[in-house]
């Protein structure tokens, strides 16, 4: 089969691998009908992550062709969305919600890579979800936002006690980012606040739920939400980003007593003990257990109520990942879609 490895910073390569089969009896193979880039690989992709003859992806949806003989919720046919971290789904971390921590956790990314034409899954009934029905290819790319993109931004949503009546204050405008919006309004929240300087991620910002469009960053887009809200600060923050800078900005617009659900992979983002301990908020967040919500937002999808696909704004073949990559490092595009 072809997939997607990273060889070394900035060398995209689509190269021959060996196709997958079934090892393990709770494992299943799909035929990845979608997948994506996510802005997680662009750390890897410049070199601030290890990225050395990687193997690519982690967002998928597909059709599962093999399957071992111990799994019970799925079939050959099944048309299946999967989350990007492995999980199955039974054990005592799972069944408290967070799927993202399973006893068996391992992420697709590392292990499988999905920008490819078949994967592996492990734990298959605990990773995969079966869709309603064979999905009309116009929902295809709202149901590949659900494997992660989708996932985490609902997570950091409910990570930051997002809820009706409340102020929202979302930190990036990449695909989480605006996906943290959708999930907001979704919820219920009143105000919803994103800064951004881009026009086409300030339109879809709005079209998904934002009031309020800030292109302040830092110091001034926190004085500006504590200006929008009688100098308390946000309910709620969504941090979609993971540097120090924008976690500090996300910590420090929210009000006291207030939650900060981040969801950004963390680089050098450190916390001074001193002001947490005075700042009196929550935090909570990390990778997030997408197999929890995976069912309803599939469902949601599935009756047009939600359609997170808009923030697929470039679809290219697999056989030009490289310049999805680069579209997407030079921010010419916000999320590309690989078809298989």
């Amino acid at each position: 089969m072809r997939g997607v490895i990273l060889e070394g910073p900035r060398d995209i390569r689509v190269i021959d691998r060996e196709d997958p089969k079934v090892i393990e009896p709770t494992d299943a193979v799909i035929r990845i009908t979608a997948t994506c880039i996510c802005g997680s690989d662009l750390w890897p992709y410049r070199g601030e992550d290890d990225s050395e003859h990687q193997v690519m992806g982690h967002e998928y949806v597909g059709v599962v062709t093999e399957i071992g003989h111990n799994i019970t919720t799925l079939k050959v046919g099944d048309h299946v969305v999967g989350s990007f971290v492995i999980s199955d789904n039974t054990c005592e971390i799972c069944q408290a919600g967070y799927q993202s921590k399973c006893v068996h956790a391992e992420f697709v990314a590392e292990a499988i890579g999905t920008q490819a034409e078949y994967a592996r899954i492990p734990h298959a009934d605990g990773t995969l979800v079966v869709t309603p029905g064979e999905p009309d290819p116009a929902i295809v790319p709202s149901l590949l936002a659900a494997s992660d993109v989708l996932g985490t931004g609902w997570f950091a949503a409910v990570a930051a006690q997002v809820g009706p009546g409340k102020t929202v204050a979302v930190v990036g405008d990449g695909a989480v980012g605006l996906m943290g919006v959708l999930a907001a309004k979704q919820l219920g929240a009143e105000r919803i606040i994103i800064s951004s300087r881009h026009a086409d991620r300030q339109a879809l910002a709005r079209e998904f739920g934002a009031t309020d469009v800030l292109a302040e960053r830092g110091e001034e887009f926190v004085e500006k939400v504590k200006e929008l809200t009688n100098g308390y600060g946000a309910h709620s923050v969504i941090e979609a980003v993971g540097t120090a800078e924008a976690f500090t900005q996300a910590r420090t617009s929210v009000r006291p007593g207030g939650h900060v659900g981040f969801v950004g992979i963390a680089h050098d983002v450190q916390i001074p003990g001193d002001e947490l301990f005075f700042d009196e908020i929550h935090l909570h967040g990390g990778p997030a257990p997408v197999r929890r919500f995976l069912p309803d937002l599939i469902q949601l999808i599935w009756d047009r109520k939600i359609d997170p696909g808009k923030v697929f704004d470039l679809t290219l073949p697999l056989s030009e990942a490289a310049e999805g990559y680069k579209a997407m490092d030079e921010r010419r595009a916000t999320k590309v879609l690989l078809t298989v």
